[in-house]
């Protein structure tokens, strides 16, 4: 058949029912048209141009294109593409960006049509699509502005001006996101590439009696078959407890559906996948423990060796019973969560290969020097054998801290001696990776006749699943901020993680707060009711401020927001006709103990180009653009001659990129680092300087552990926290209209970039309320498709008001606190509460569906 291709024509002799979307990526190299979730047809990464027409290309067959032209965003021309490229920068519609390249094609095809749409027009344009970072609004802004730009041949914004902190700086790097230009993990390739699939477990709880590969083998196209027992090293993953199985081996039992049983290497991806389904496996099933009750039962099997409790975490201060017996109103109620898929838009990929002695791994992880650590160990070789290059990613939100594709493709390439790469599917995604934990709290909160709360009980149990990853770590930030925005002098908090069989569950967006304030607010607002209290001056009386203690006893000592951002909506949510309210704290940075520690390193690689180096994930938050703002507002340089690498052989370690600690552990030690050499470029010009190396650091090595003796020093549960205020309003219809959010940011480092990590968090927070949840049936996801999950498109996403606040933090960069979680940790207290105001009910399960 014939047909054209961005202008180019073509033949194709191949399968008539092949797919579009693999042709364009595999065959012709396009990679604009990204691969979210094929064939289910419902994250719109994958939009086209076909005879004129957006279509998805995933459910596409190659027999549709006969005839035709397929247009992709390399194909637009220069203008669209530039309009379209400098309007989302411009406007920030672009976080992540992996799915935008789609967006911007049937954006283009509908400003084709209408010159001059309306936010209407767009969101209904928008149906077939998801965004997971944004909020949509800003994608809105960006669509109109671009048609705006090729209606006048005029850009409509003023320059981003000299790139420091506190400007609308452009997000590193995103023009080429936007038209698909900027390679993920999925996109790239390497002469002589394998590609791996794997073989993943048919049930929760099994015994694995026997794994078959021989049919498999024999299948075109396969170059190996790894097992468990081709593992060098350490088999068990996990970055604080290693109990996660790279695979499990013959003579196991499987601890969930989405156990590797078998590693399937072939020439091409359909050629390891249908290998993969070929792999036979002989099991002796069991009985799956689904529920907490079940796990904690006397006679329940042992699911790990220490039994089936991870954790336990308390927060604890004073005397919170007898308080409880002296209040004056006092409610008690459970509350229930569910769990949640991240959905980031990108699945999981990696690319390994071996290389002058070295083994590179390509990641889209979110901490690539611990993925170092844990591949050195399981492949026995020295970590500095070993190289982890970050690829910007499409999406994490937490979900891409345990390891999941990187060990597989390390092991092949290592083994083998050639390059690999394994690209998960977004049903494996969904059955393989942590979801967030479906929480049960028992709250008892009780306050006096003045309105002043008292004291807390509270017992928090949460399904955690089969293995720790970081389980345990949200208990017990989930105790931490158990009583939420609000001093409560007598606390008696504890987090139970329970193991089970069902998906593991570990960090997302709000690790553990947003359960936990979900409970709090609405035992805030109830209490409200029952003693006669006005809402708003109930929680402003109540507020934490400068010298008063969170529930772990941890005095506040500077930038406390929380009235601050309760002023700003006050007004709002007094006027609203049912409106609901919460306020919410999230600390920055993991504290508890816990080493905080950023180093990184600016080299002046030319005249023209410094490069600023650190071991921090770009996932779509703008780490790499506030790394460039610090370097600009303390040296002088320009963002021109600034590039960002993140990459272990670079010697910048980092953390985790978790605890919305990135913008303050980074900005410091840029900070540190300047220093010298703003010195110096003083001195002398920048050309003199090629070749320096001007490395910095900065260390929070004094936070205390919960519930152990700090031997008369302090408590220190983490060095900085930020704040929240949220107010939600309901229209006459019964549906939520707006969503206000006031934020303490400390600083804001970047307004555009402030406001769209708020109206993203607001999405997320608004769905986790009303729409999201992965059912579990029997130890196993009810449904693998991306539609199921229930996360909010365009024309389902309210108003959205930012508020920005700034009570300089002591610690932070410029005064800043981290602002990537707290935006939806009061969201569905505020949404159950503006539910009650309209109809008089309380919610006190997730999802809010009624």
């Amino acid at each position: 058949m014939k047909f054209k291709l961005n202008g180019v024509d073509k033949e194709y002799e191949g399968e008539p029912e092949g797919s579009l979307l693999r042709w364009l990526r595999d065959e012709e190299g396009i990679i604009s048209a990204k691969d979210g979730c094929s064939p289910q047809a419902s994250c719109g990464c994958c939009t086209i141009e076909l005879g004129g027409k957006s279509v998805l290309s995933c459910v596409t067959s190659m027999k549709q294109v006969a005839g035709k032209e397929i247009v992709t965003t390399e194909g637009m021309g220069k203008p669209a593409q530039d309009a379209f490229a400098s309007a989302f920068a411009h406007n920030g519609g672009a976080q992540c960006g992996f799915c935008i390249p789609g967006i911007v094609m049937r954006a283009w095809n509908l400003v084709k049509k209408t010159p001059e749409p309306t936010q209407d027009d767009i969101e209904r344009g928008l149906n077939q699509h998801l965004c997971r970072c944004t909020g949509y609004k800003k994608i809105v802004a960006s669509i109109q502005d671009a048609a705006k730009i090729l209606r006048t041949g005029k850009p409509s914004l003023p320059p981003a001006g000299a790139g420091g902190v506190g400007t609308r700086l452009p997000k590193y790097d995103i023009k080429d996101a936007v038209l698909g230009r900027r390679p993920y993990v999925a996109d790239m390739k390497v002469p002589g590439m394998l590609h791996a699939a794997l073989r993943l477990s048919d049930h929760p709880r099994a015994k694995v009696l026997k794994i078959d590969t021989a049919a498999a083998l024999a299948m075109p196209g396969v170059t190996k078959i790894f097992l468990a027992g081709d593992i060098p090293g350490r088999r068990l993953q996990g970055s604080i407890i290693q109990d996660w199985p790279v695979m499990v081996a013959a003579g196991e039992i499987t601890g969930y559906v989405g156990d590797v049983l078998a590693m399937i290497v072939a020439g091409t991806r359909p050629q390891a996948q249908a290998a993969a389904k070929a792999v036979k496996v002989e099991y002796n099933i069991l009985t799956p423990i689904i529920d907490i009750p079940s796990a904690l039962a006397p006679d329940a099997p042992k699911l790990q060796p220490k039994g089936n409790v991870l954790s336990v975490s308390k927060a604890k201060k004073g005397d919170a019973a007898k308080a409880l017996a002296a209040c004056d109103f006092v409610h008690e109620a459970t509350y229930q969560t569910q769990w949640i898929e991240h959905a980031y838009m990108e699945p999981e990929a990696a690319l390994a290969l071996p290389e002058d002695g070295r083994l590179i791994v390509y990641t889209q992880s979110q901490g690539i020097y611990e993925d170092r650590k844990q591949l050195a160990a399981m492949l026995t070789l020295p970590e500095d054998k070993i190289d982890v290059v970050l690829v910007p990613n499409g999406g994490g939100f937490g979900g891409k801290e345990d390891m999941l594709a990187q060990s597989q493709a390390a092991l092949a390439a290592h083994l083998l001696g050639k390059p690999v790469k394994i690209e998960i599917s977004r049903e494996e995604s969904i059955l393989m990776h942590s979801k967030r934990h479906p929480l049960r709290m028992e709250y008892k909160l009780g306050c006096g006749k003045d309105g002043k709360l008292k004291a807390l009980f509270a017992r928090i149990y949460g399904d955690t699943g089969i293995y720790a990853s970081v389980g345990m770590k949200v208990l017990e930030r989930a105790a931490g901020h158990s009583t939420g925005g609000y001093f409560v002098p007598d606390v008696d908090v504890e987090a139970t993680a329970v193991i089970t069989n069902n998906v593991p569950c570990g960090a997302m967006r709000g690790f553990g707060a947003n359960q936990a304030t979900f409970a709090m607010e609405c035992a805030v607002d109830e209490l409200c009711e029952k003693g006669g209290f006005d809402r708003w001056q109930f929680r402003w009386d109540n507020a934490l401020v400068d010298g008063l203690t969170t529930s772990t006893g941890q005095v506040l000592t500077g930038g406390v927001g929380v009235r601050a951002t309760l002023a700003a909506v006050k007004d709002r949510f007094k006027a609203a006709k049912f409106a609901g309210i919460g306020c919410g704290i999230k600390n920055t940075g993991i504290g508890n103990g816990m080493p905080d520690f950023s180093e990184v390193e600016i080299l002046v690689r030319a005249a023209d180009r410094v490069e600023i180096h650190h071991g921090w994930t770009e996932m779509g938050q703008g780490v790499d653009t506030i790394a460039v703002q610090v370097v600009c507002s303390e040296t002088g340089l320009t963002p021109d001659l600034l590039m960002v690498r993140t990459r272990t052989s670079d010697n910048a370690p980092a953390g985790m990129t978790t605890a919305s600690r990135a913008t303050s552990l980074v900005g410091n030690a840029l900070i540190d680092a300047c220093k010298a050499l703003k010195s110096d470029l003083k001195r002398e010009g920048l050309a003199a300087l090629v070749g320096r190396r001007y490395r910095g650091k900065w260390v929070c090595d004094w936070t205390t552990k919960p519930g152990y003796d700090t031997h008369g020093k302090p408590v220190v549960t983490h060095y900085s926290y930020s704040y929240a205020t949220q107010v939600a309003i309901v229209g006459d219809d019964g549906k939520v209209a707006e969503l206000i959010a006031a934020h303490d940011a400390g600083k804001i480092m970047n307004p555009t970039m402030f406001e769209g990590q708020i109206e993203g968090s607001l999405h997320m927070g608004l769905g986790y309320a009303i729409s999201e949840e992965l059912v579990m049936e029997n130890g196993r996801p009810k449904s693998t498709k991306l539609r199921d999950c229930g996360v909010l498109r365009a024309k389902e996403t309210p108003k959205l008001t930012v508020i920005g606040v700034e009570v300089p933090d002591p610690i932070g960069p410029y005064g800043a606190k981290g602002v990537g979680e707290i935006g939806l940790v009061p969201t569905a207290g505020a949404v159950a509460n503006a539910f009650w105001a309209f109809d008089g009910k309380r919610r006190r399960t997730l999802p809010m569906k009624s």
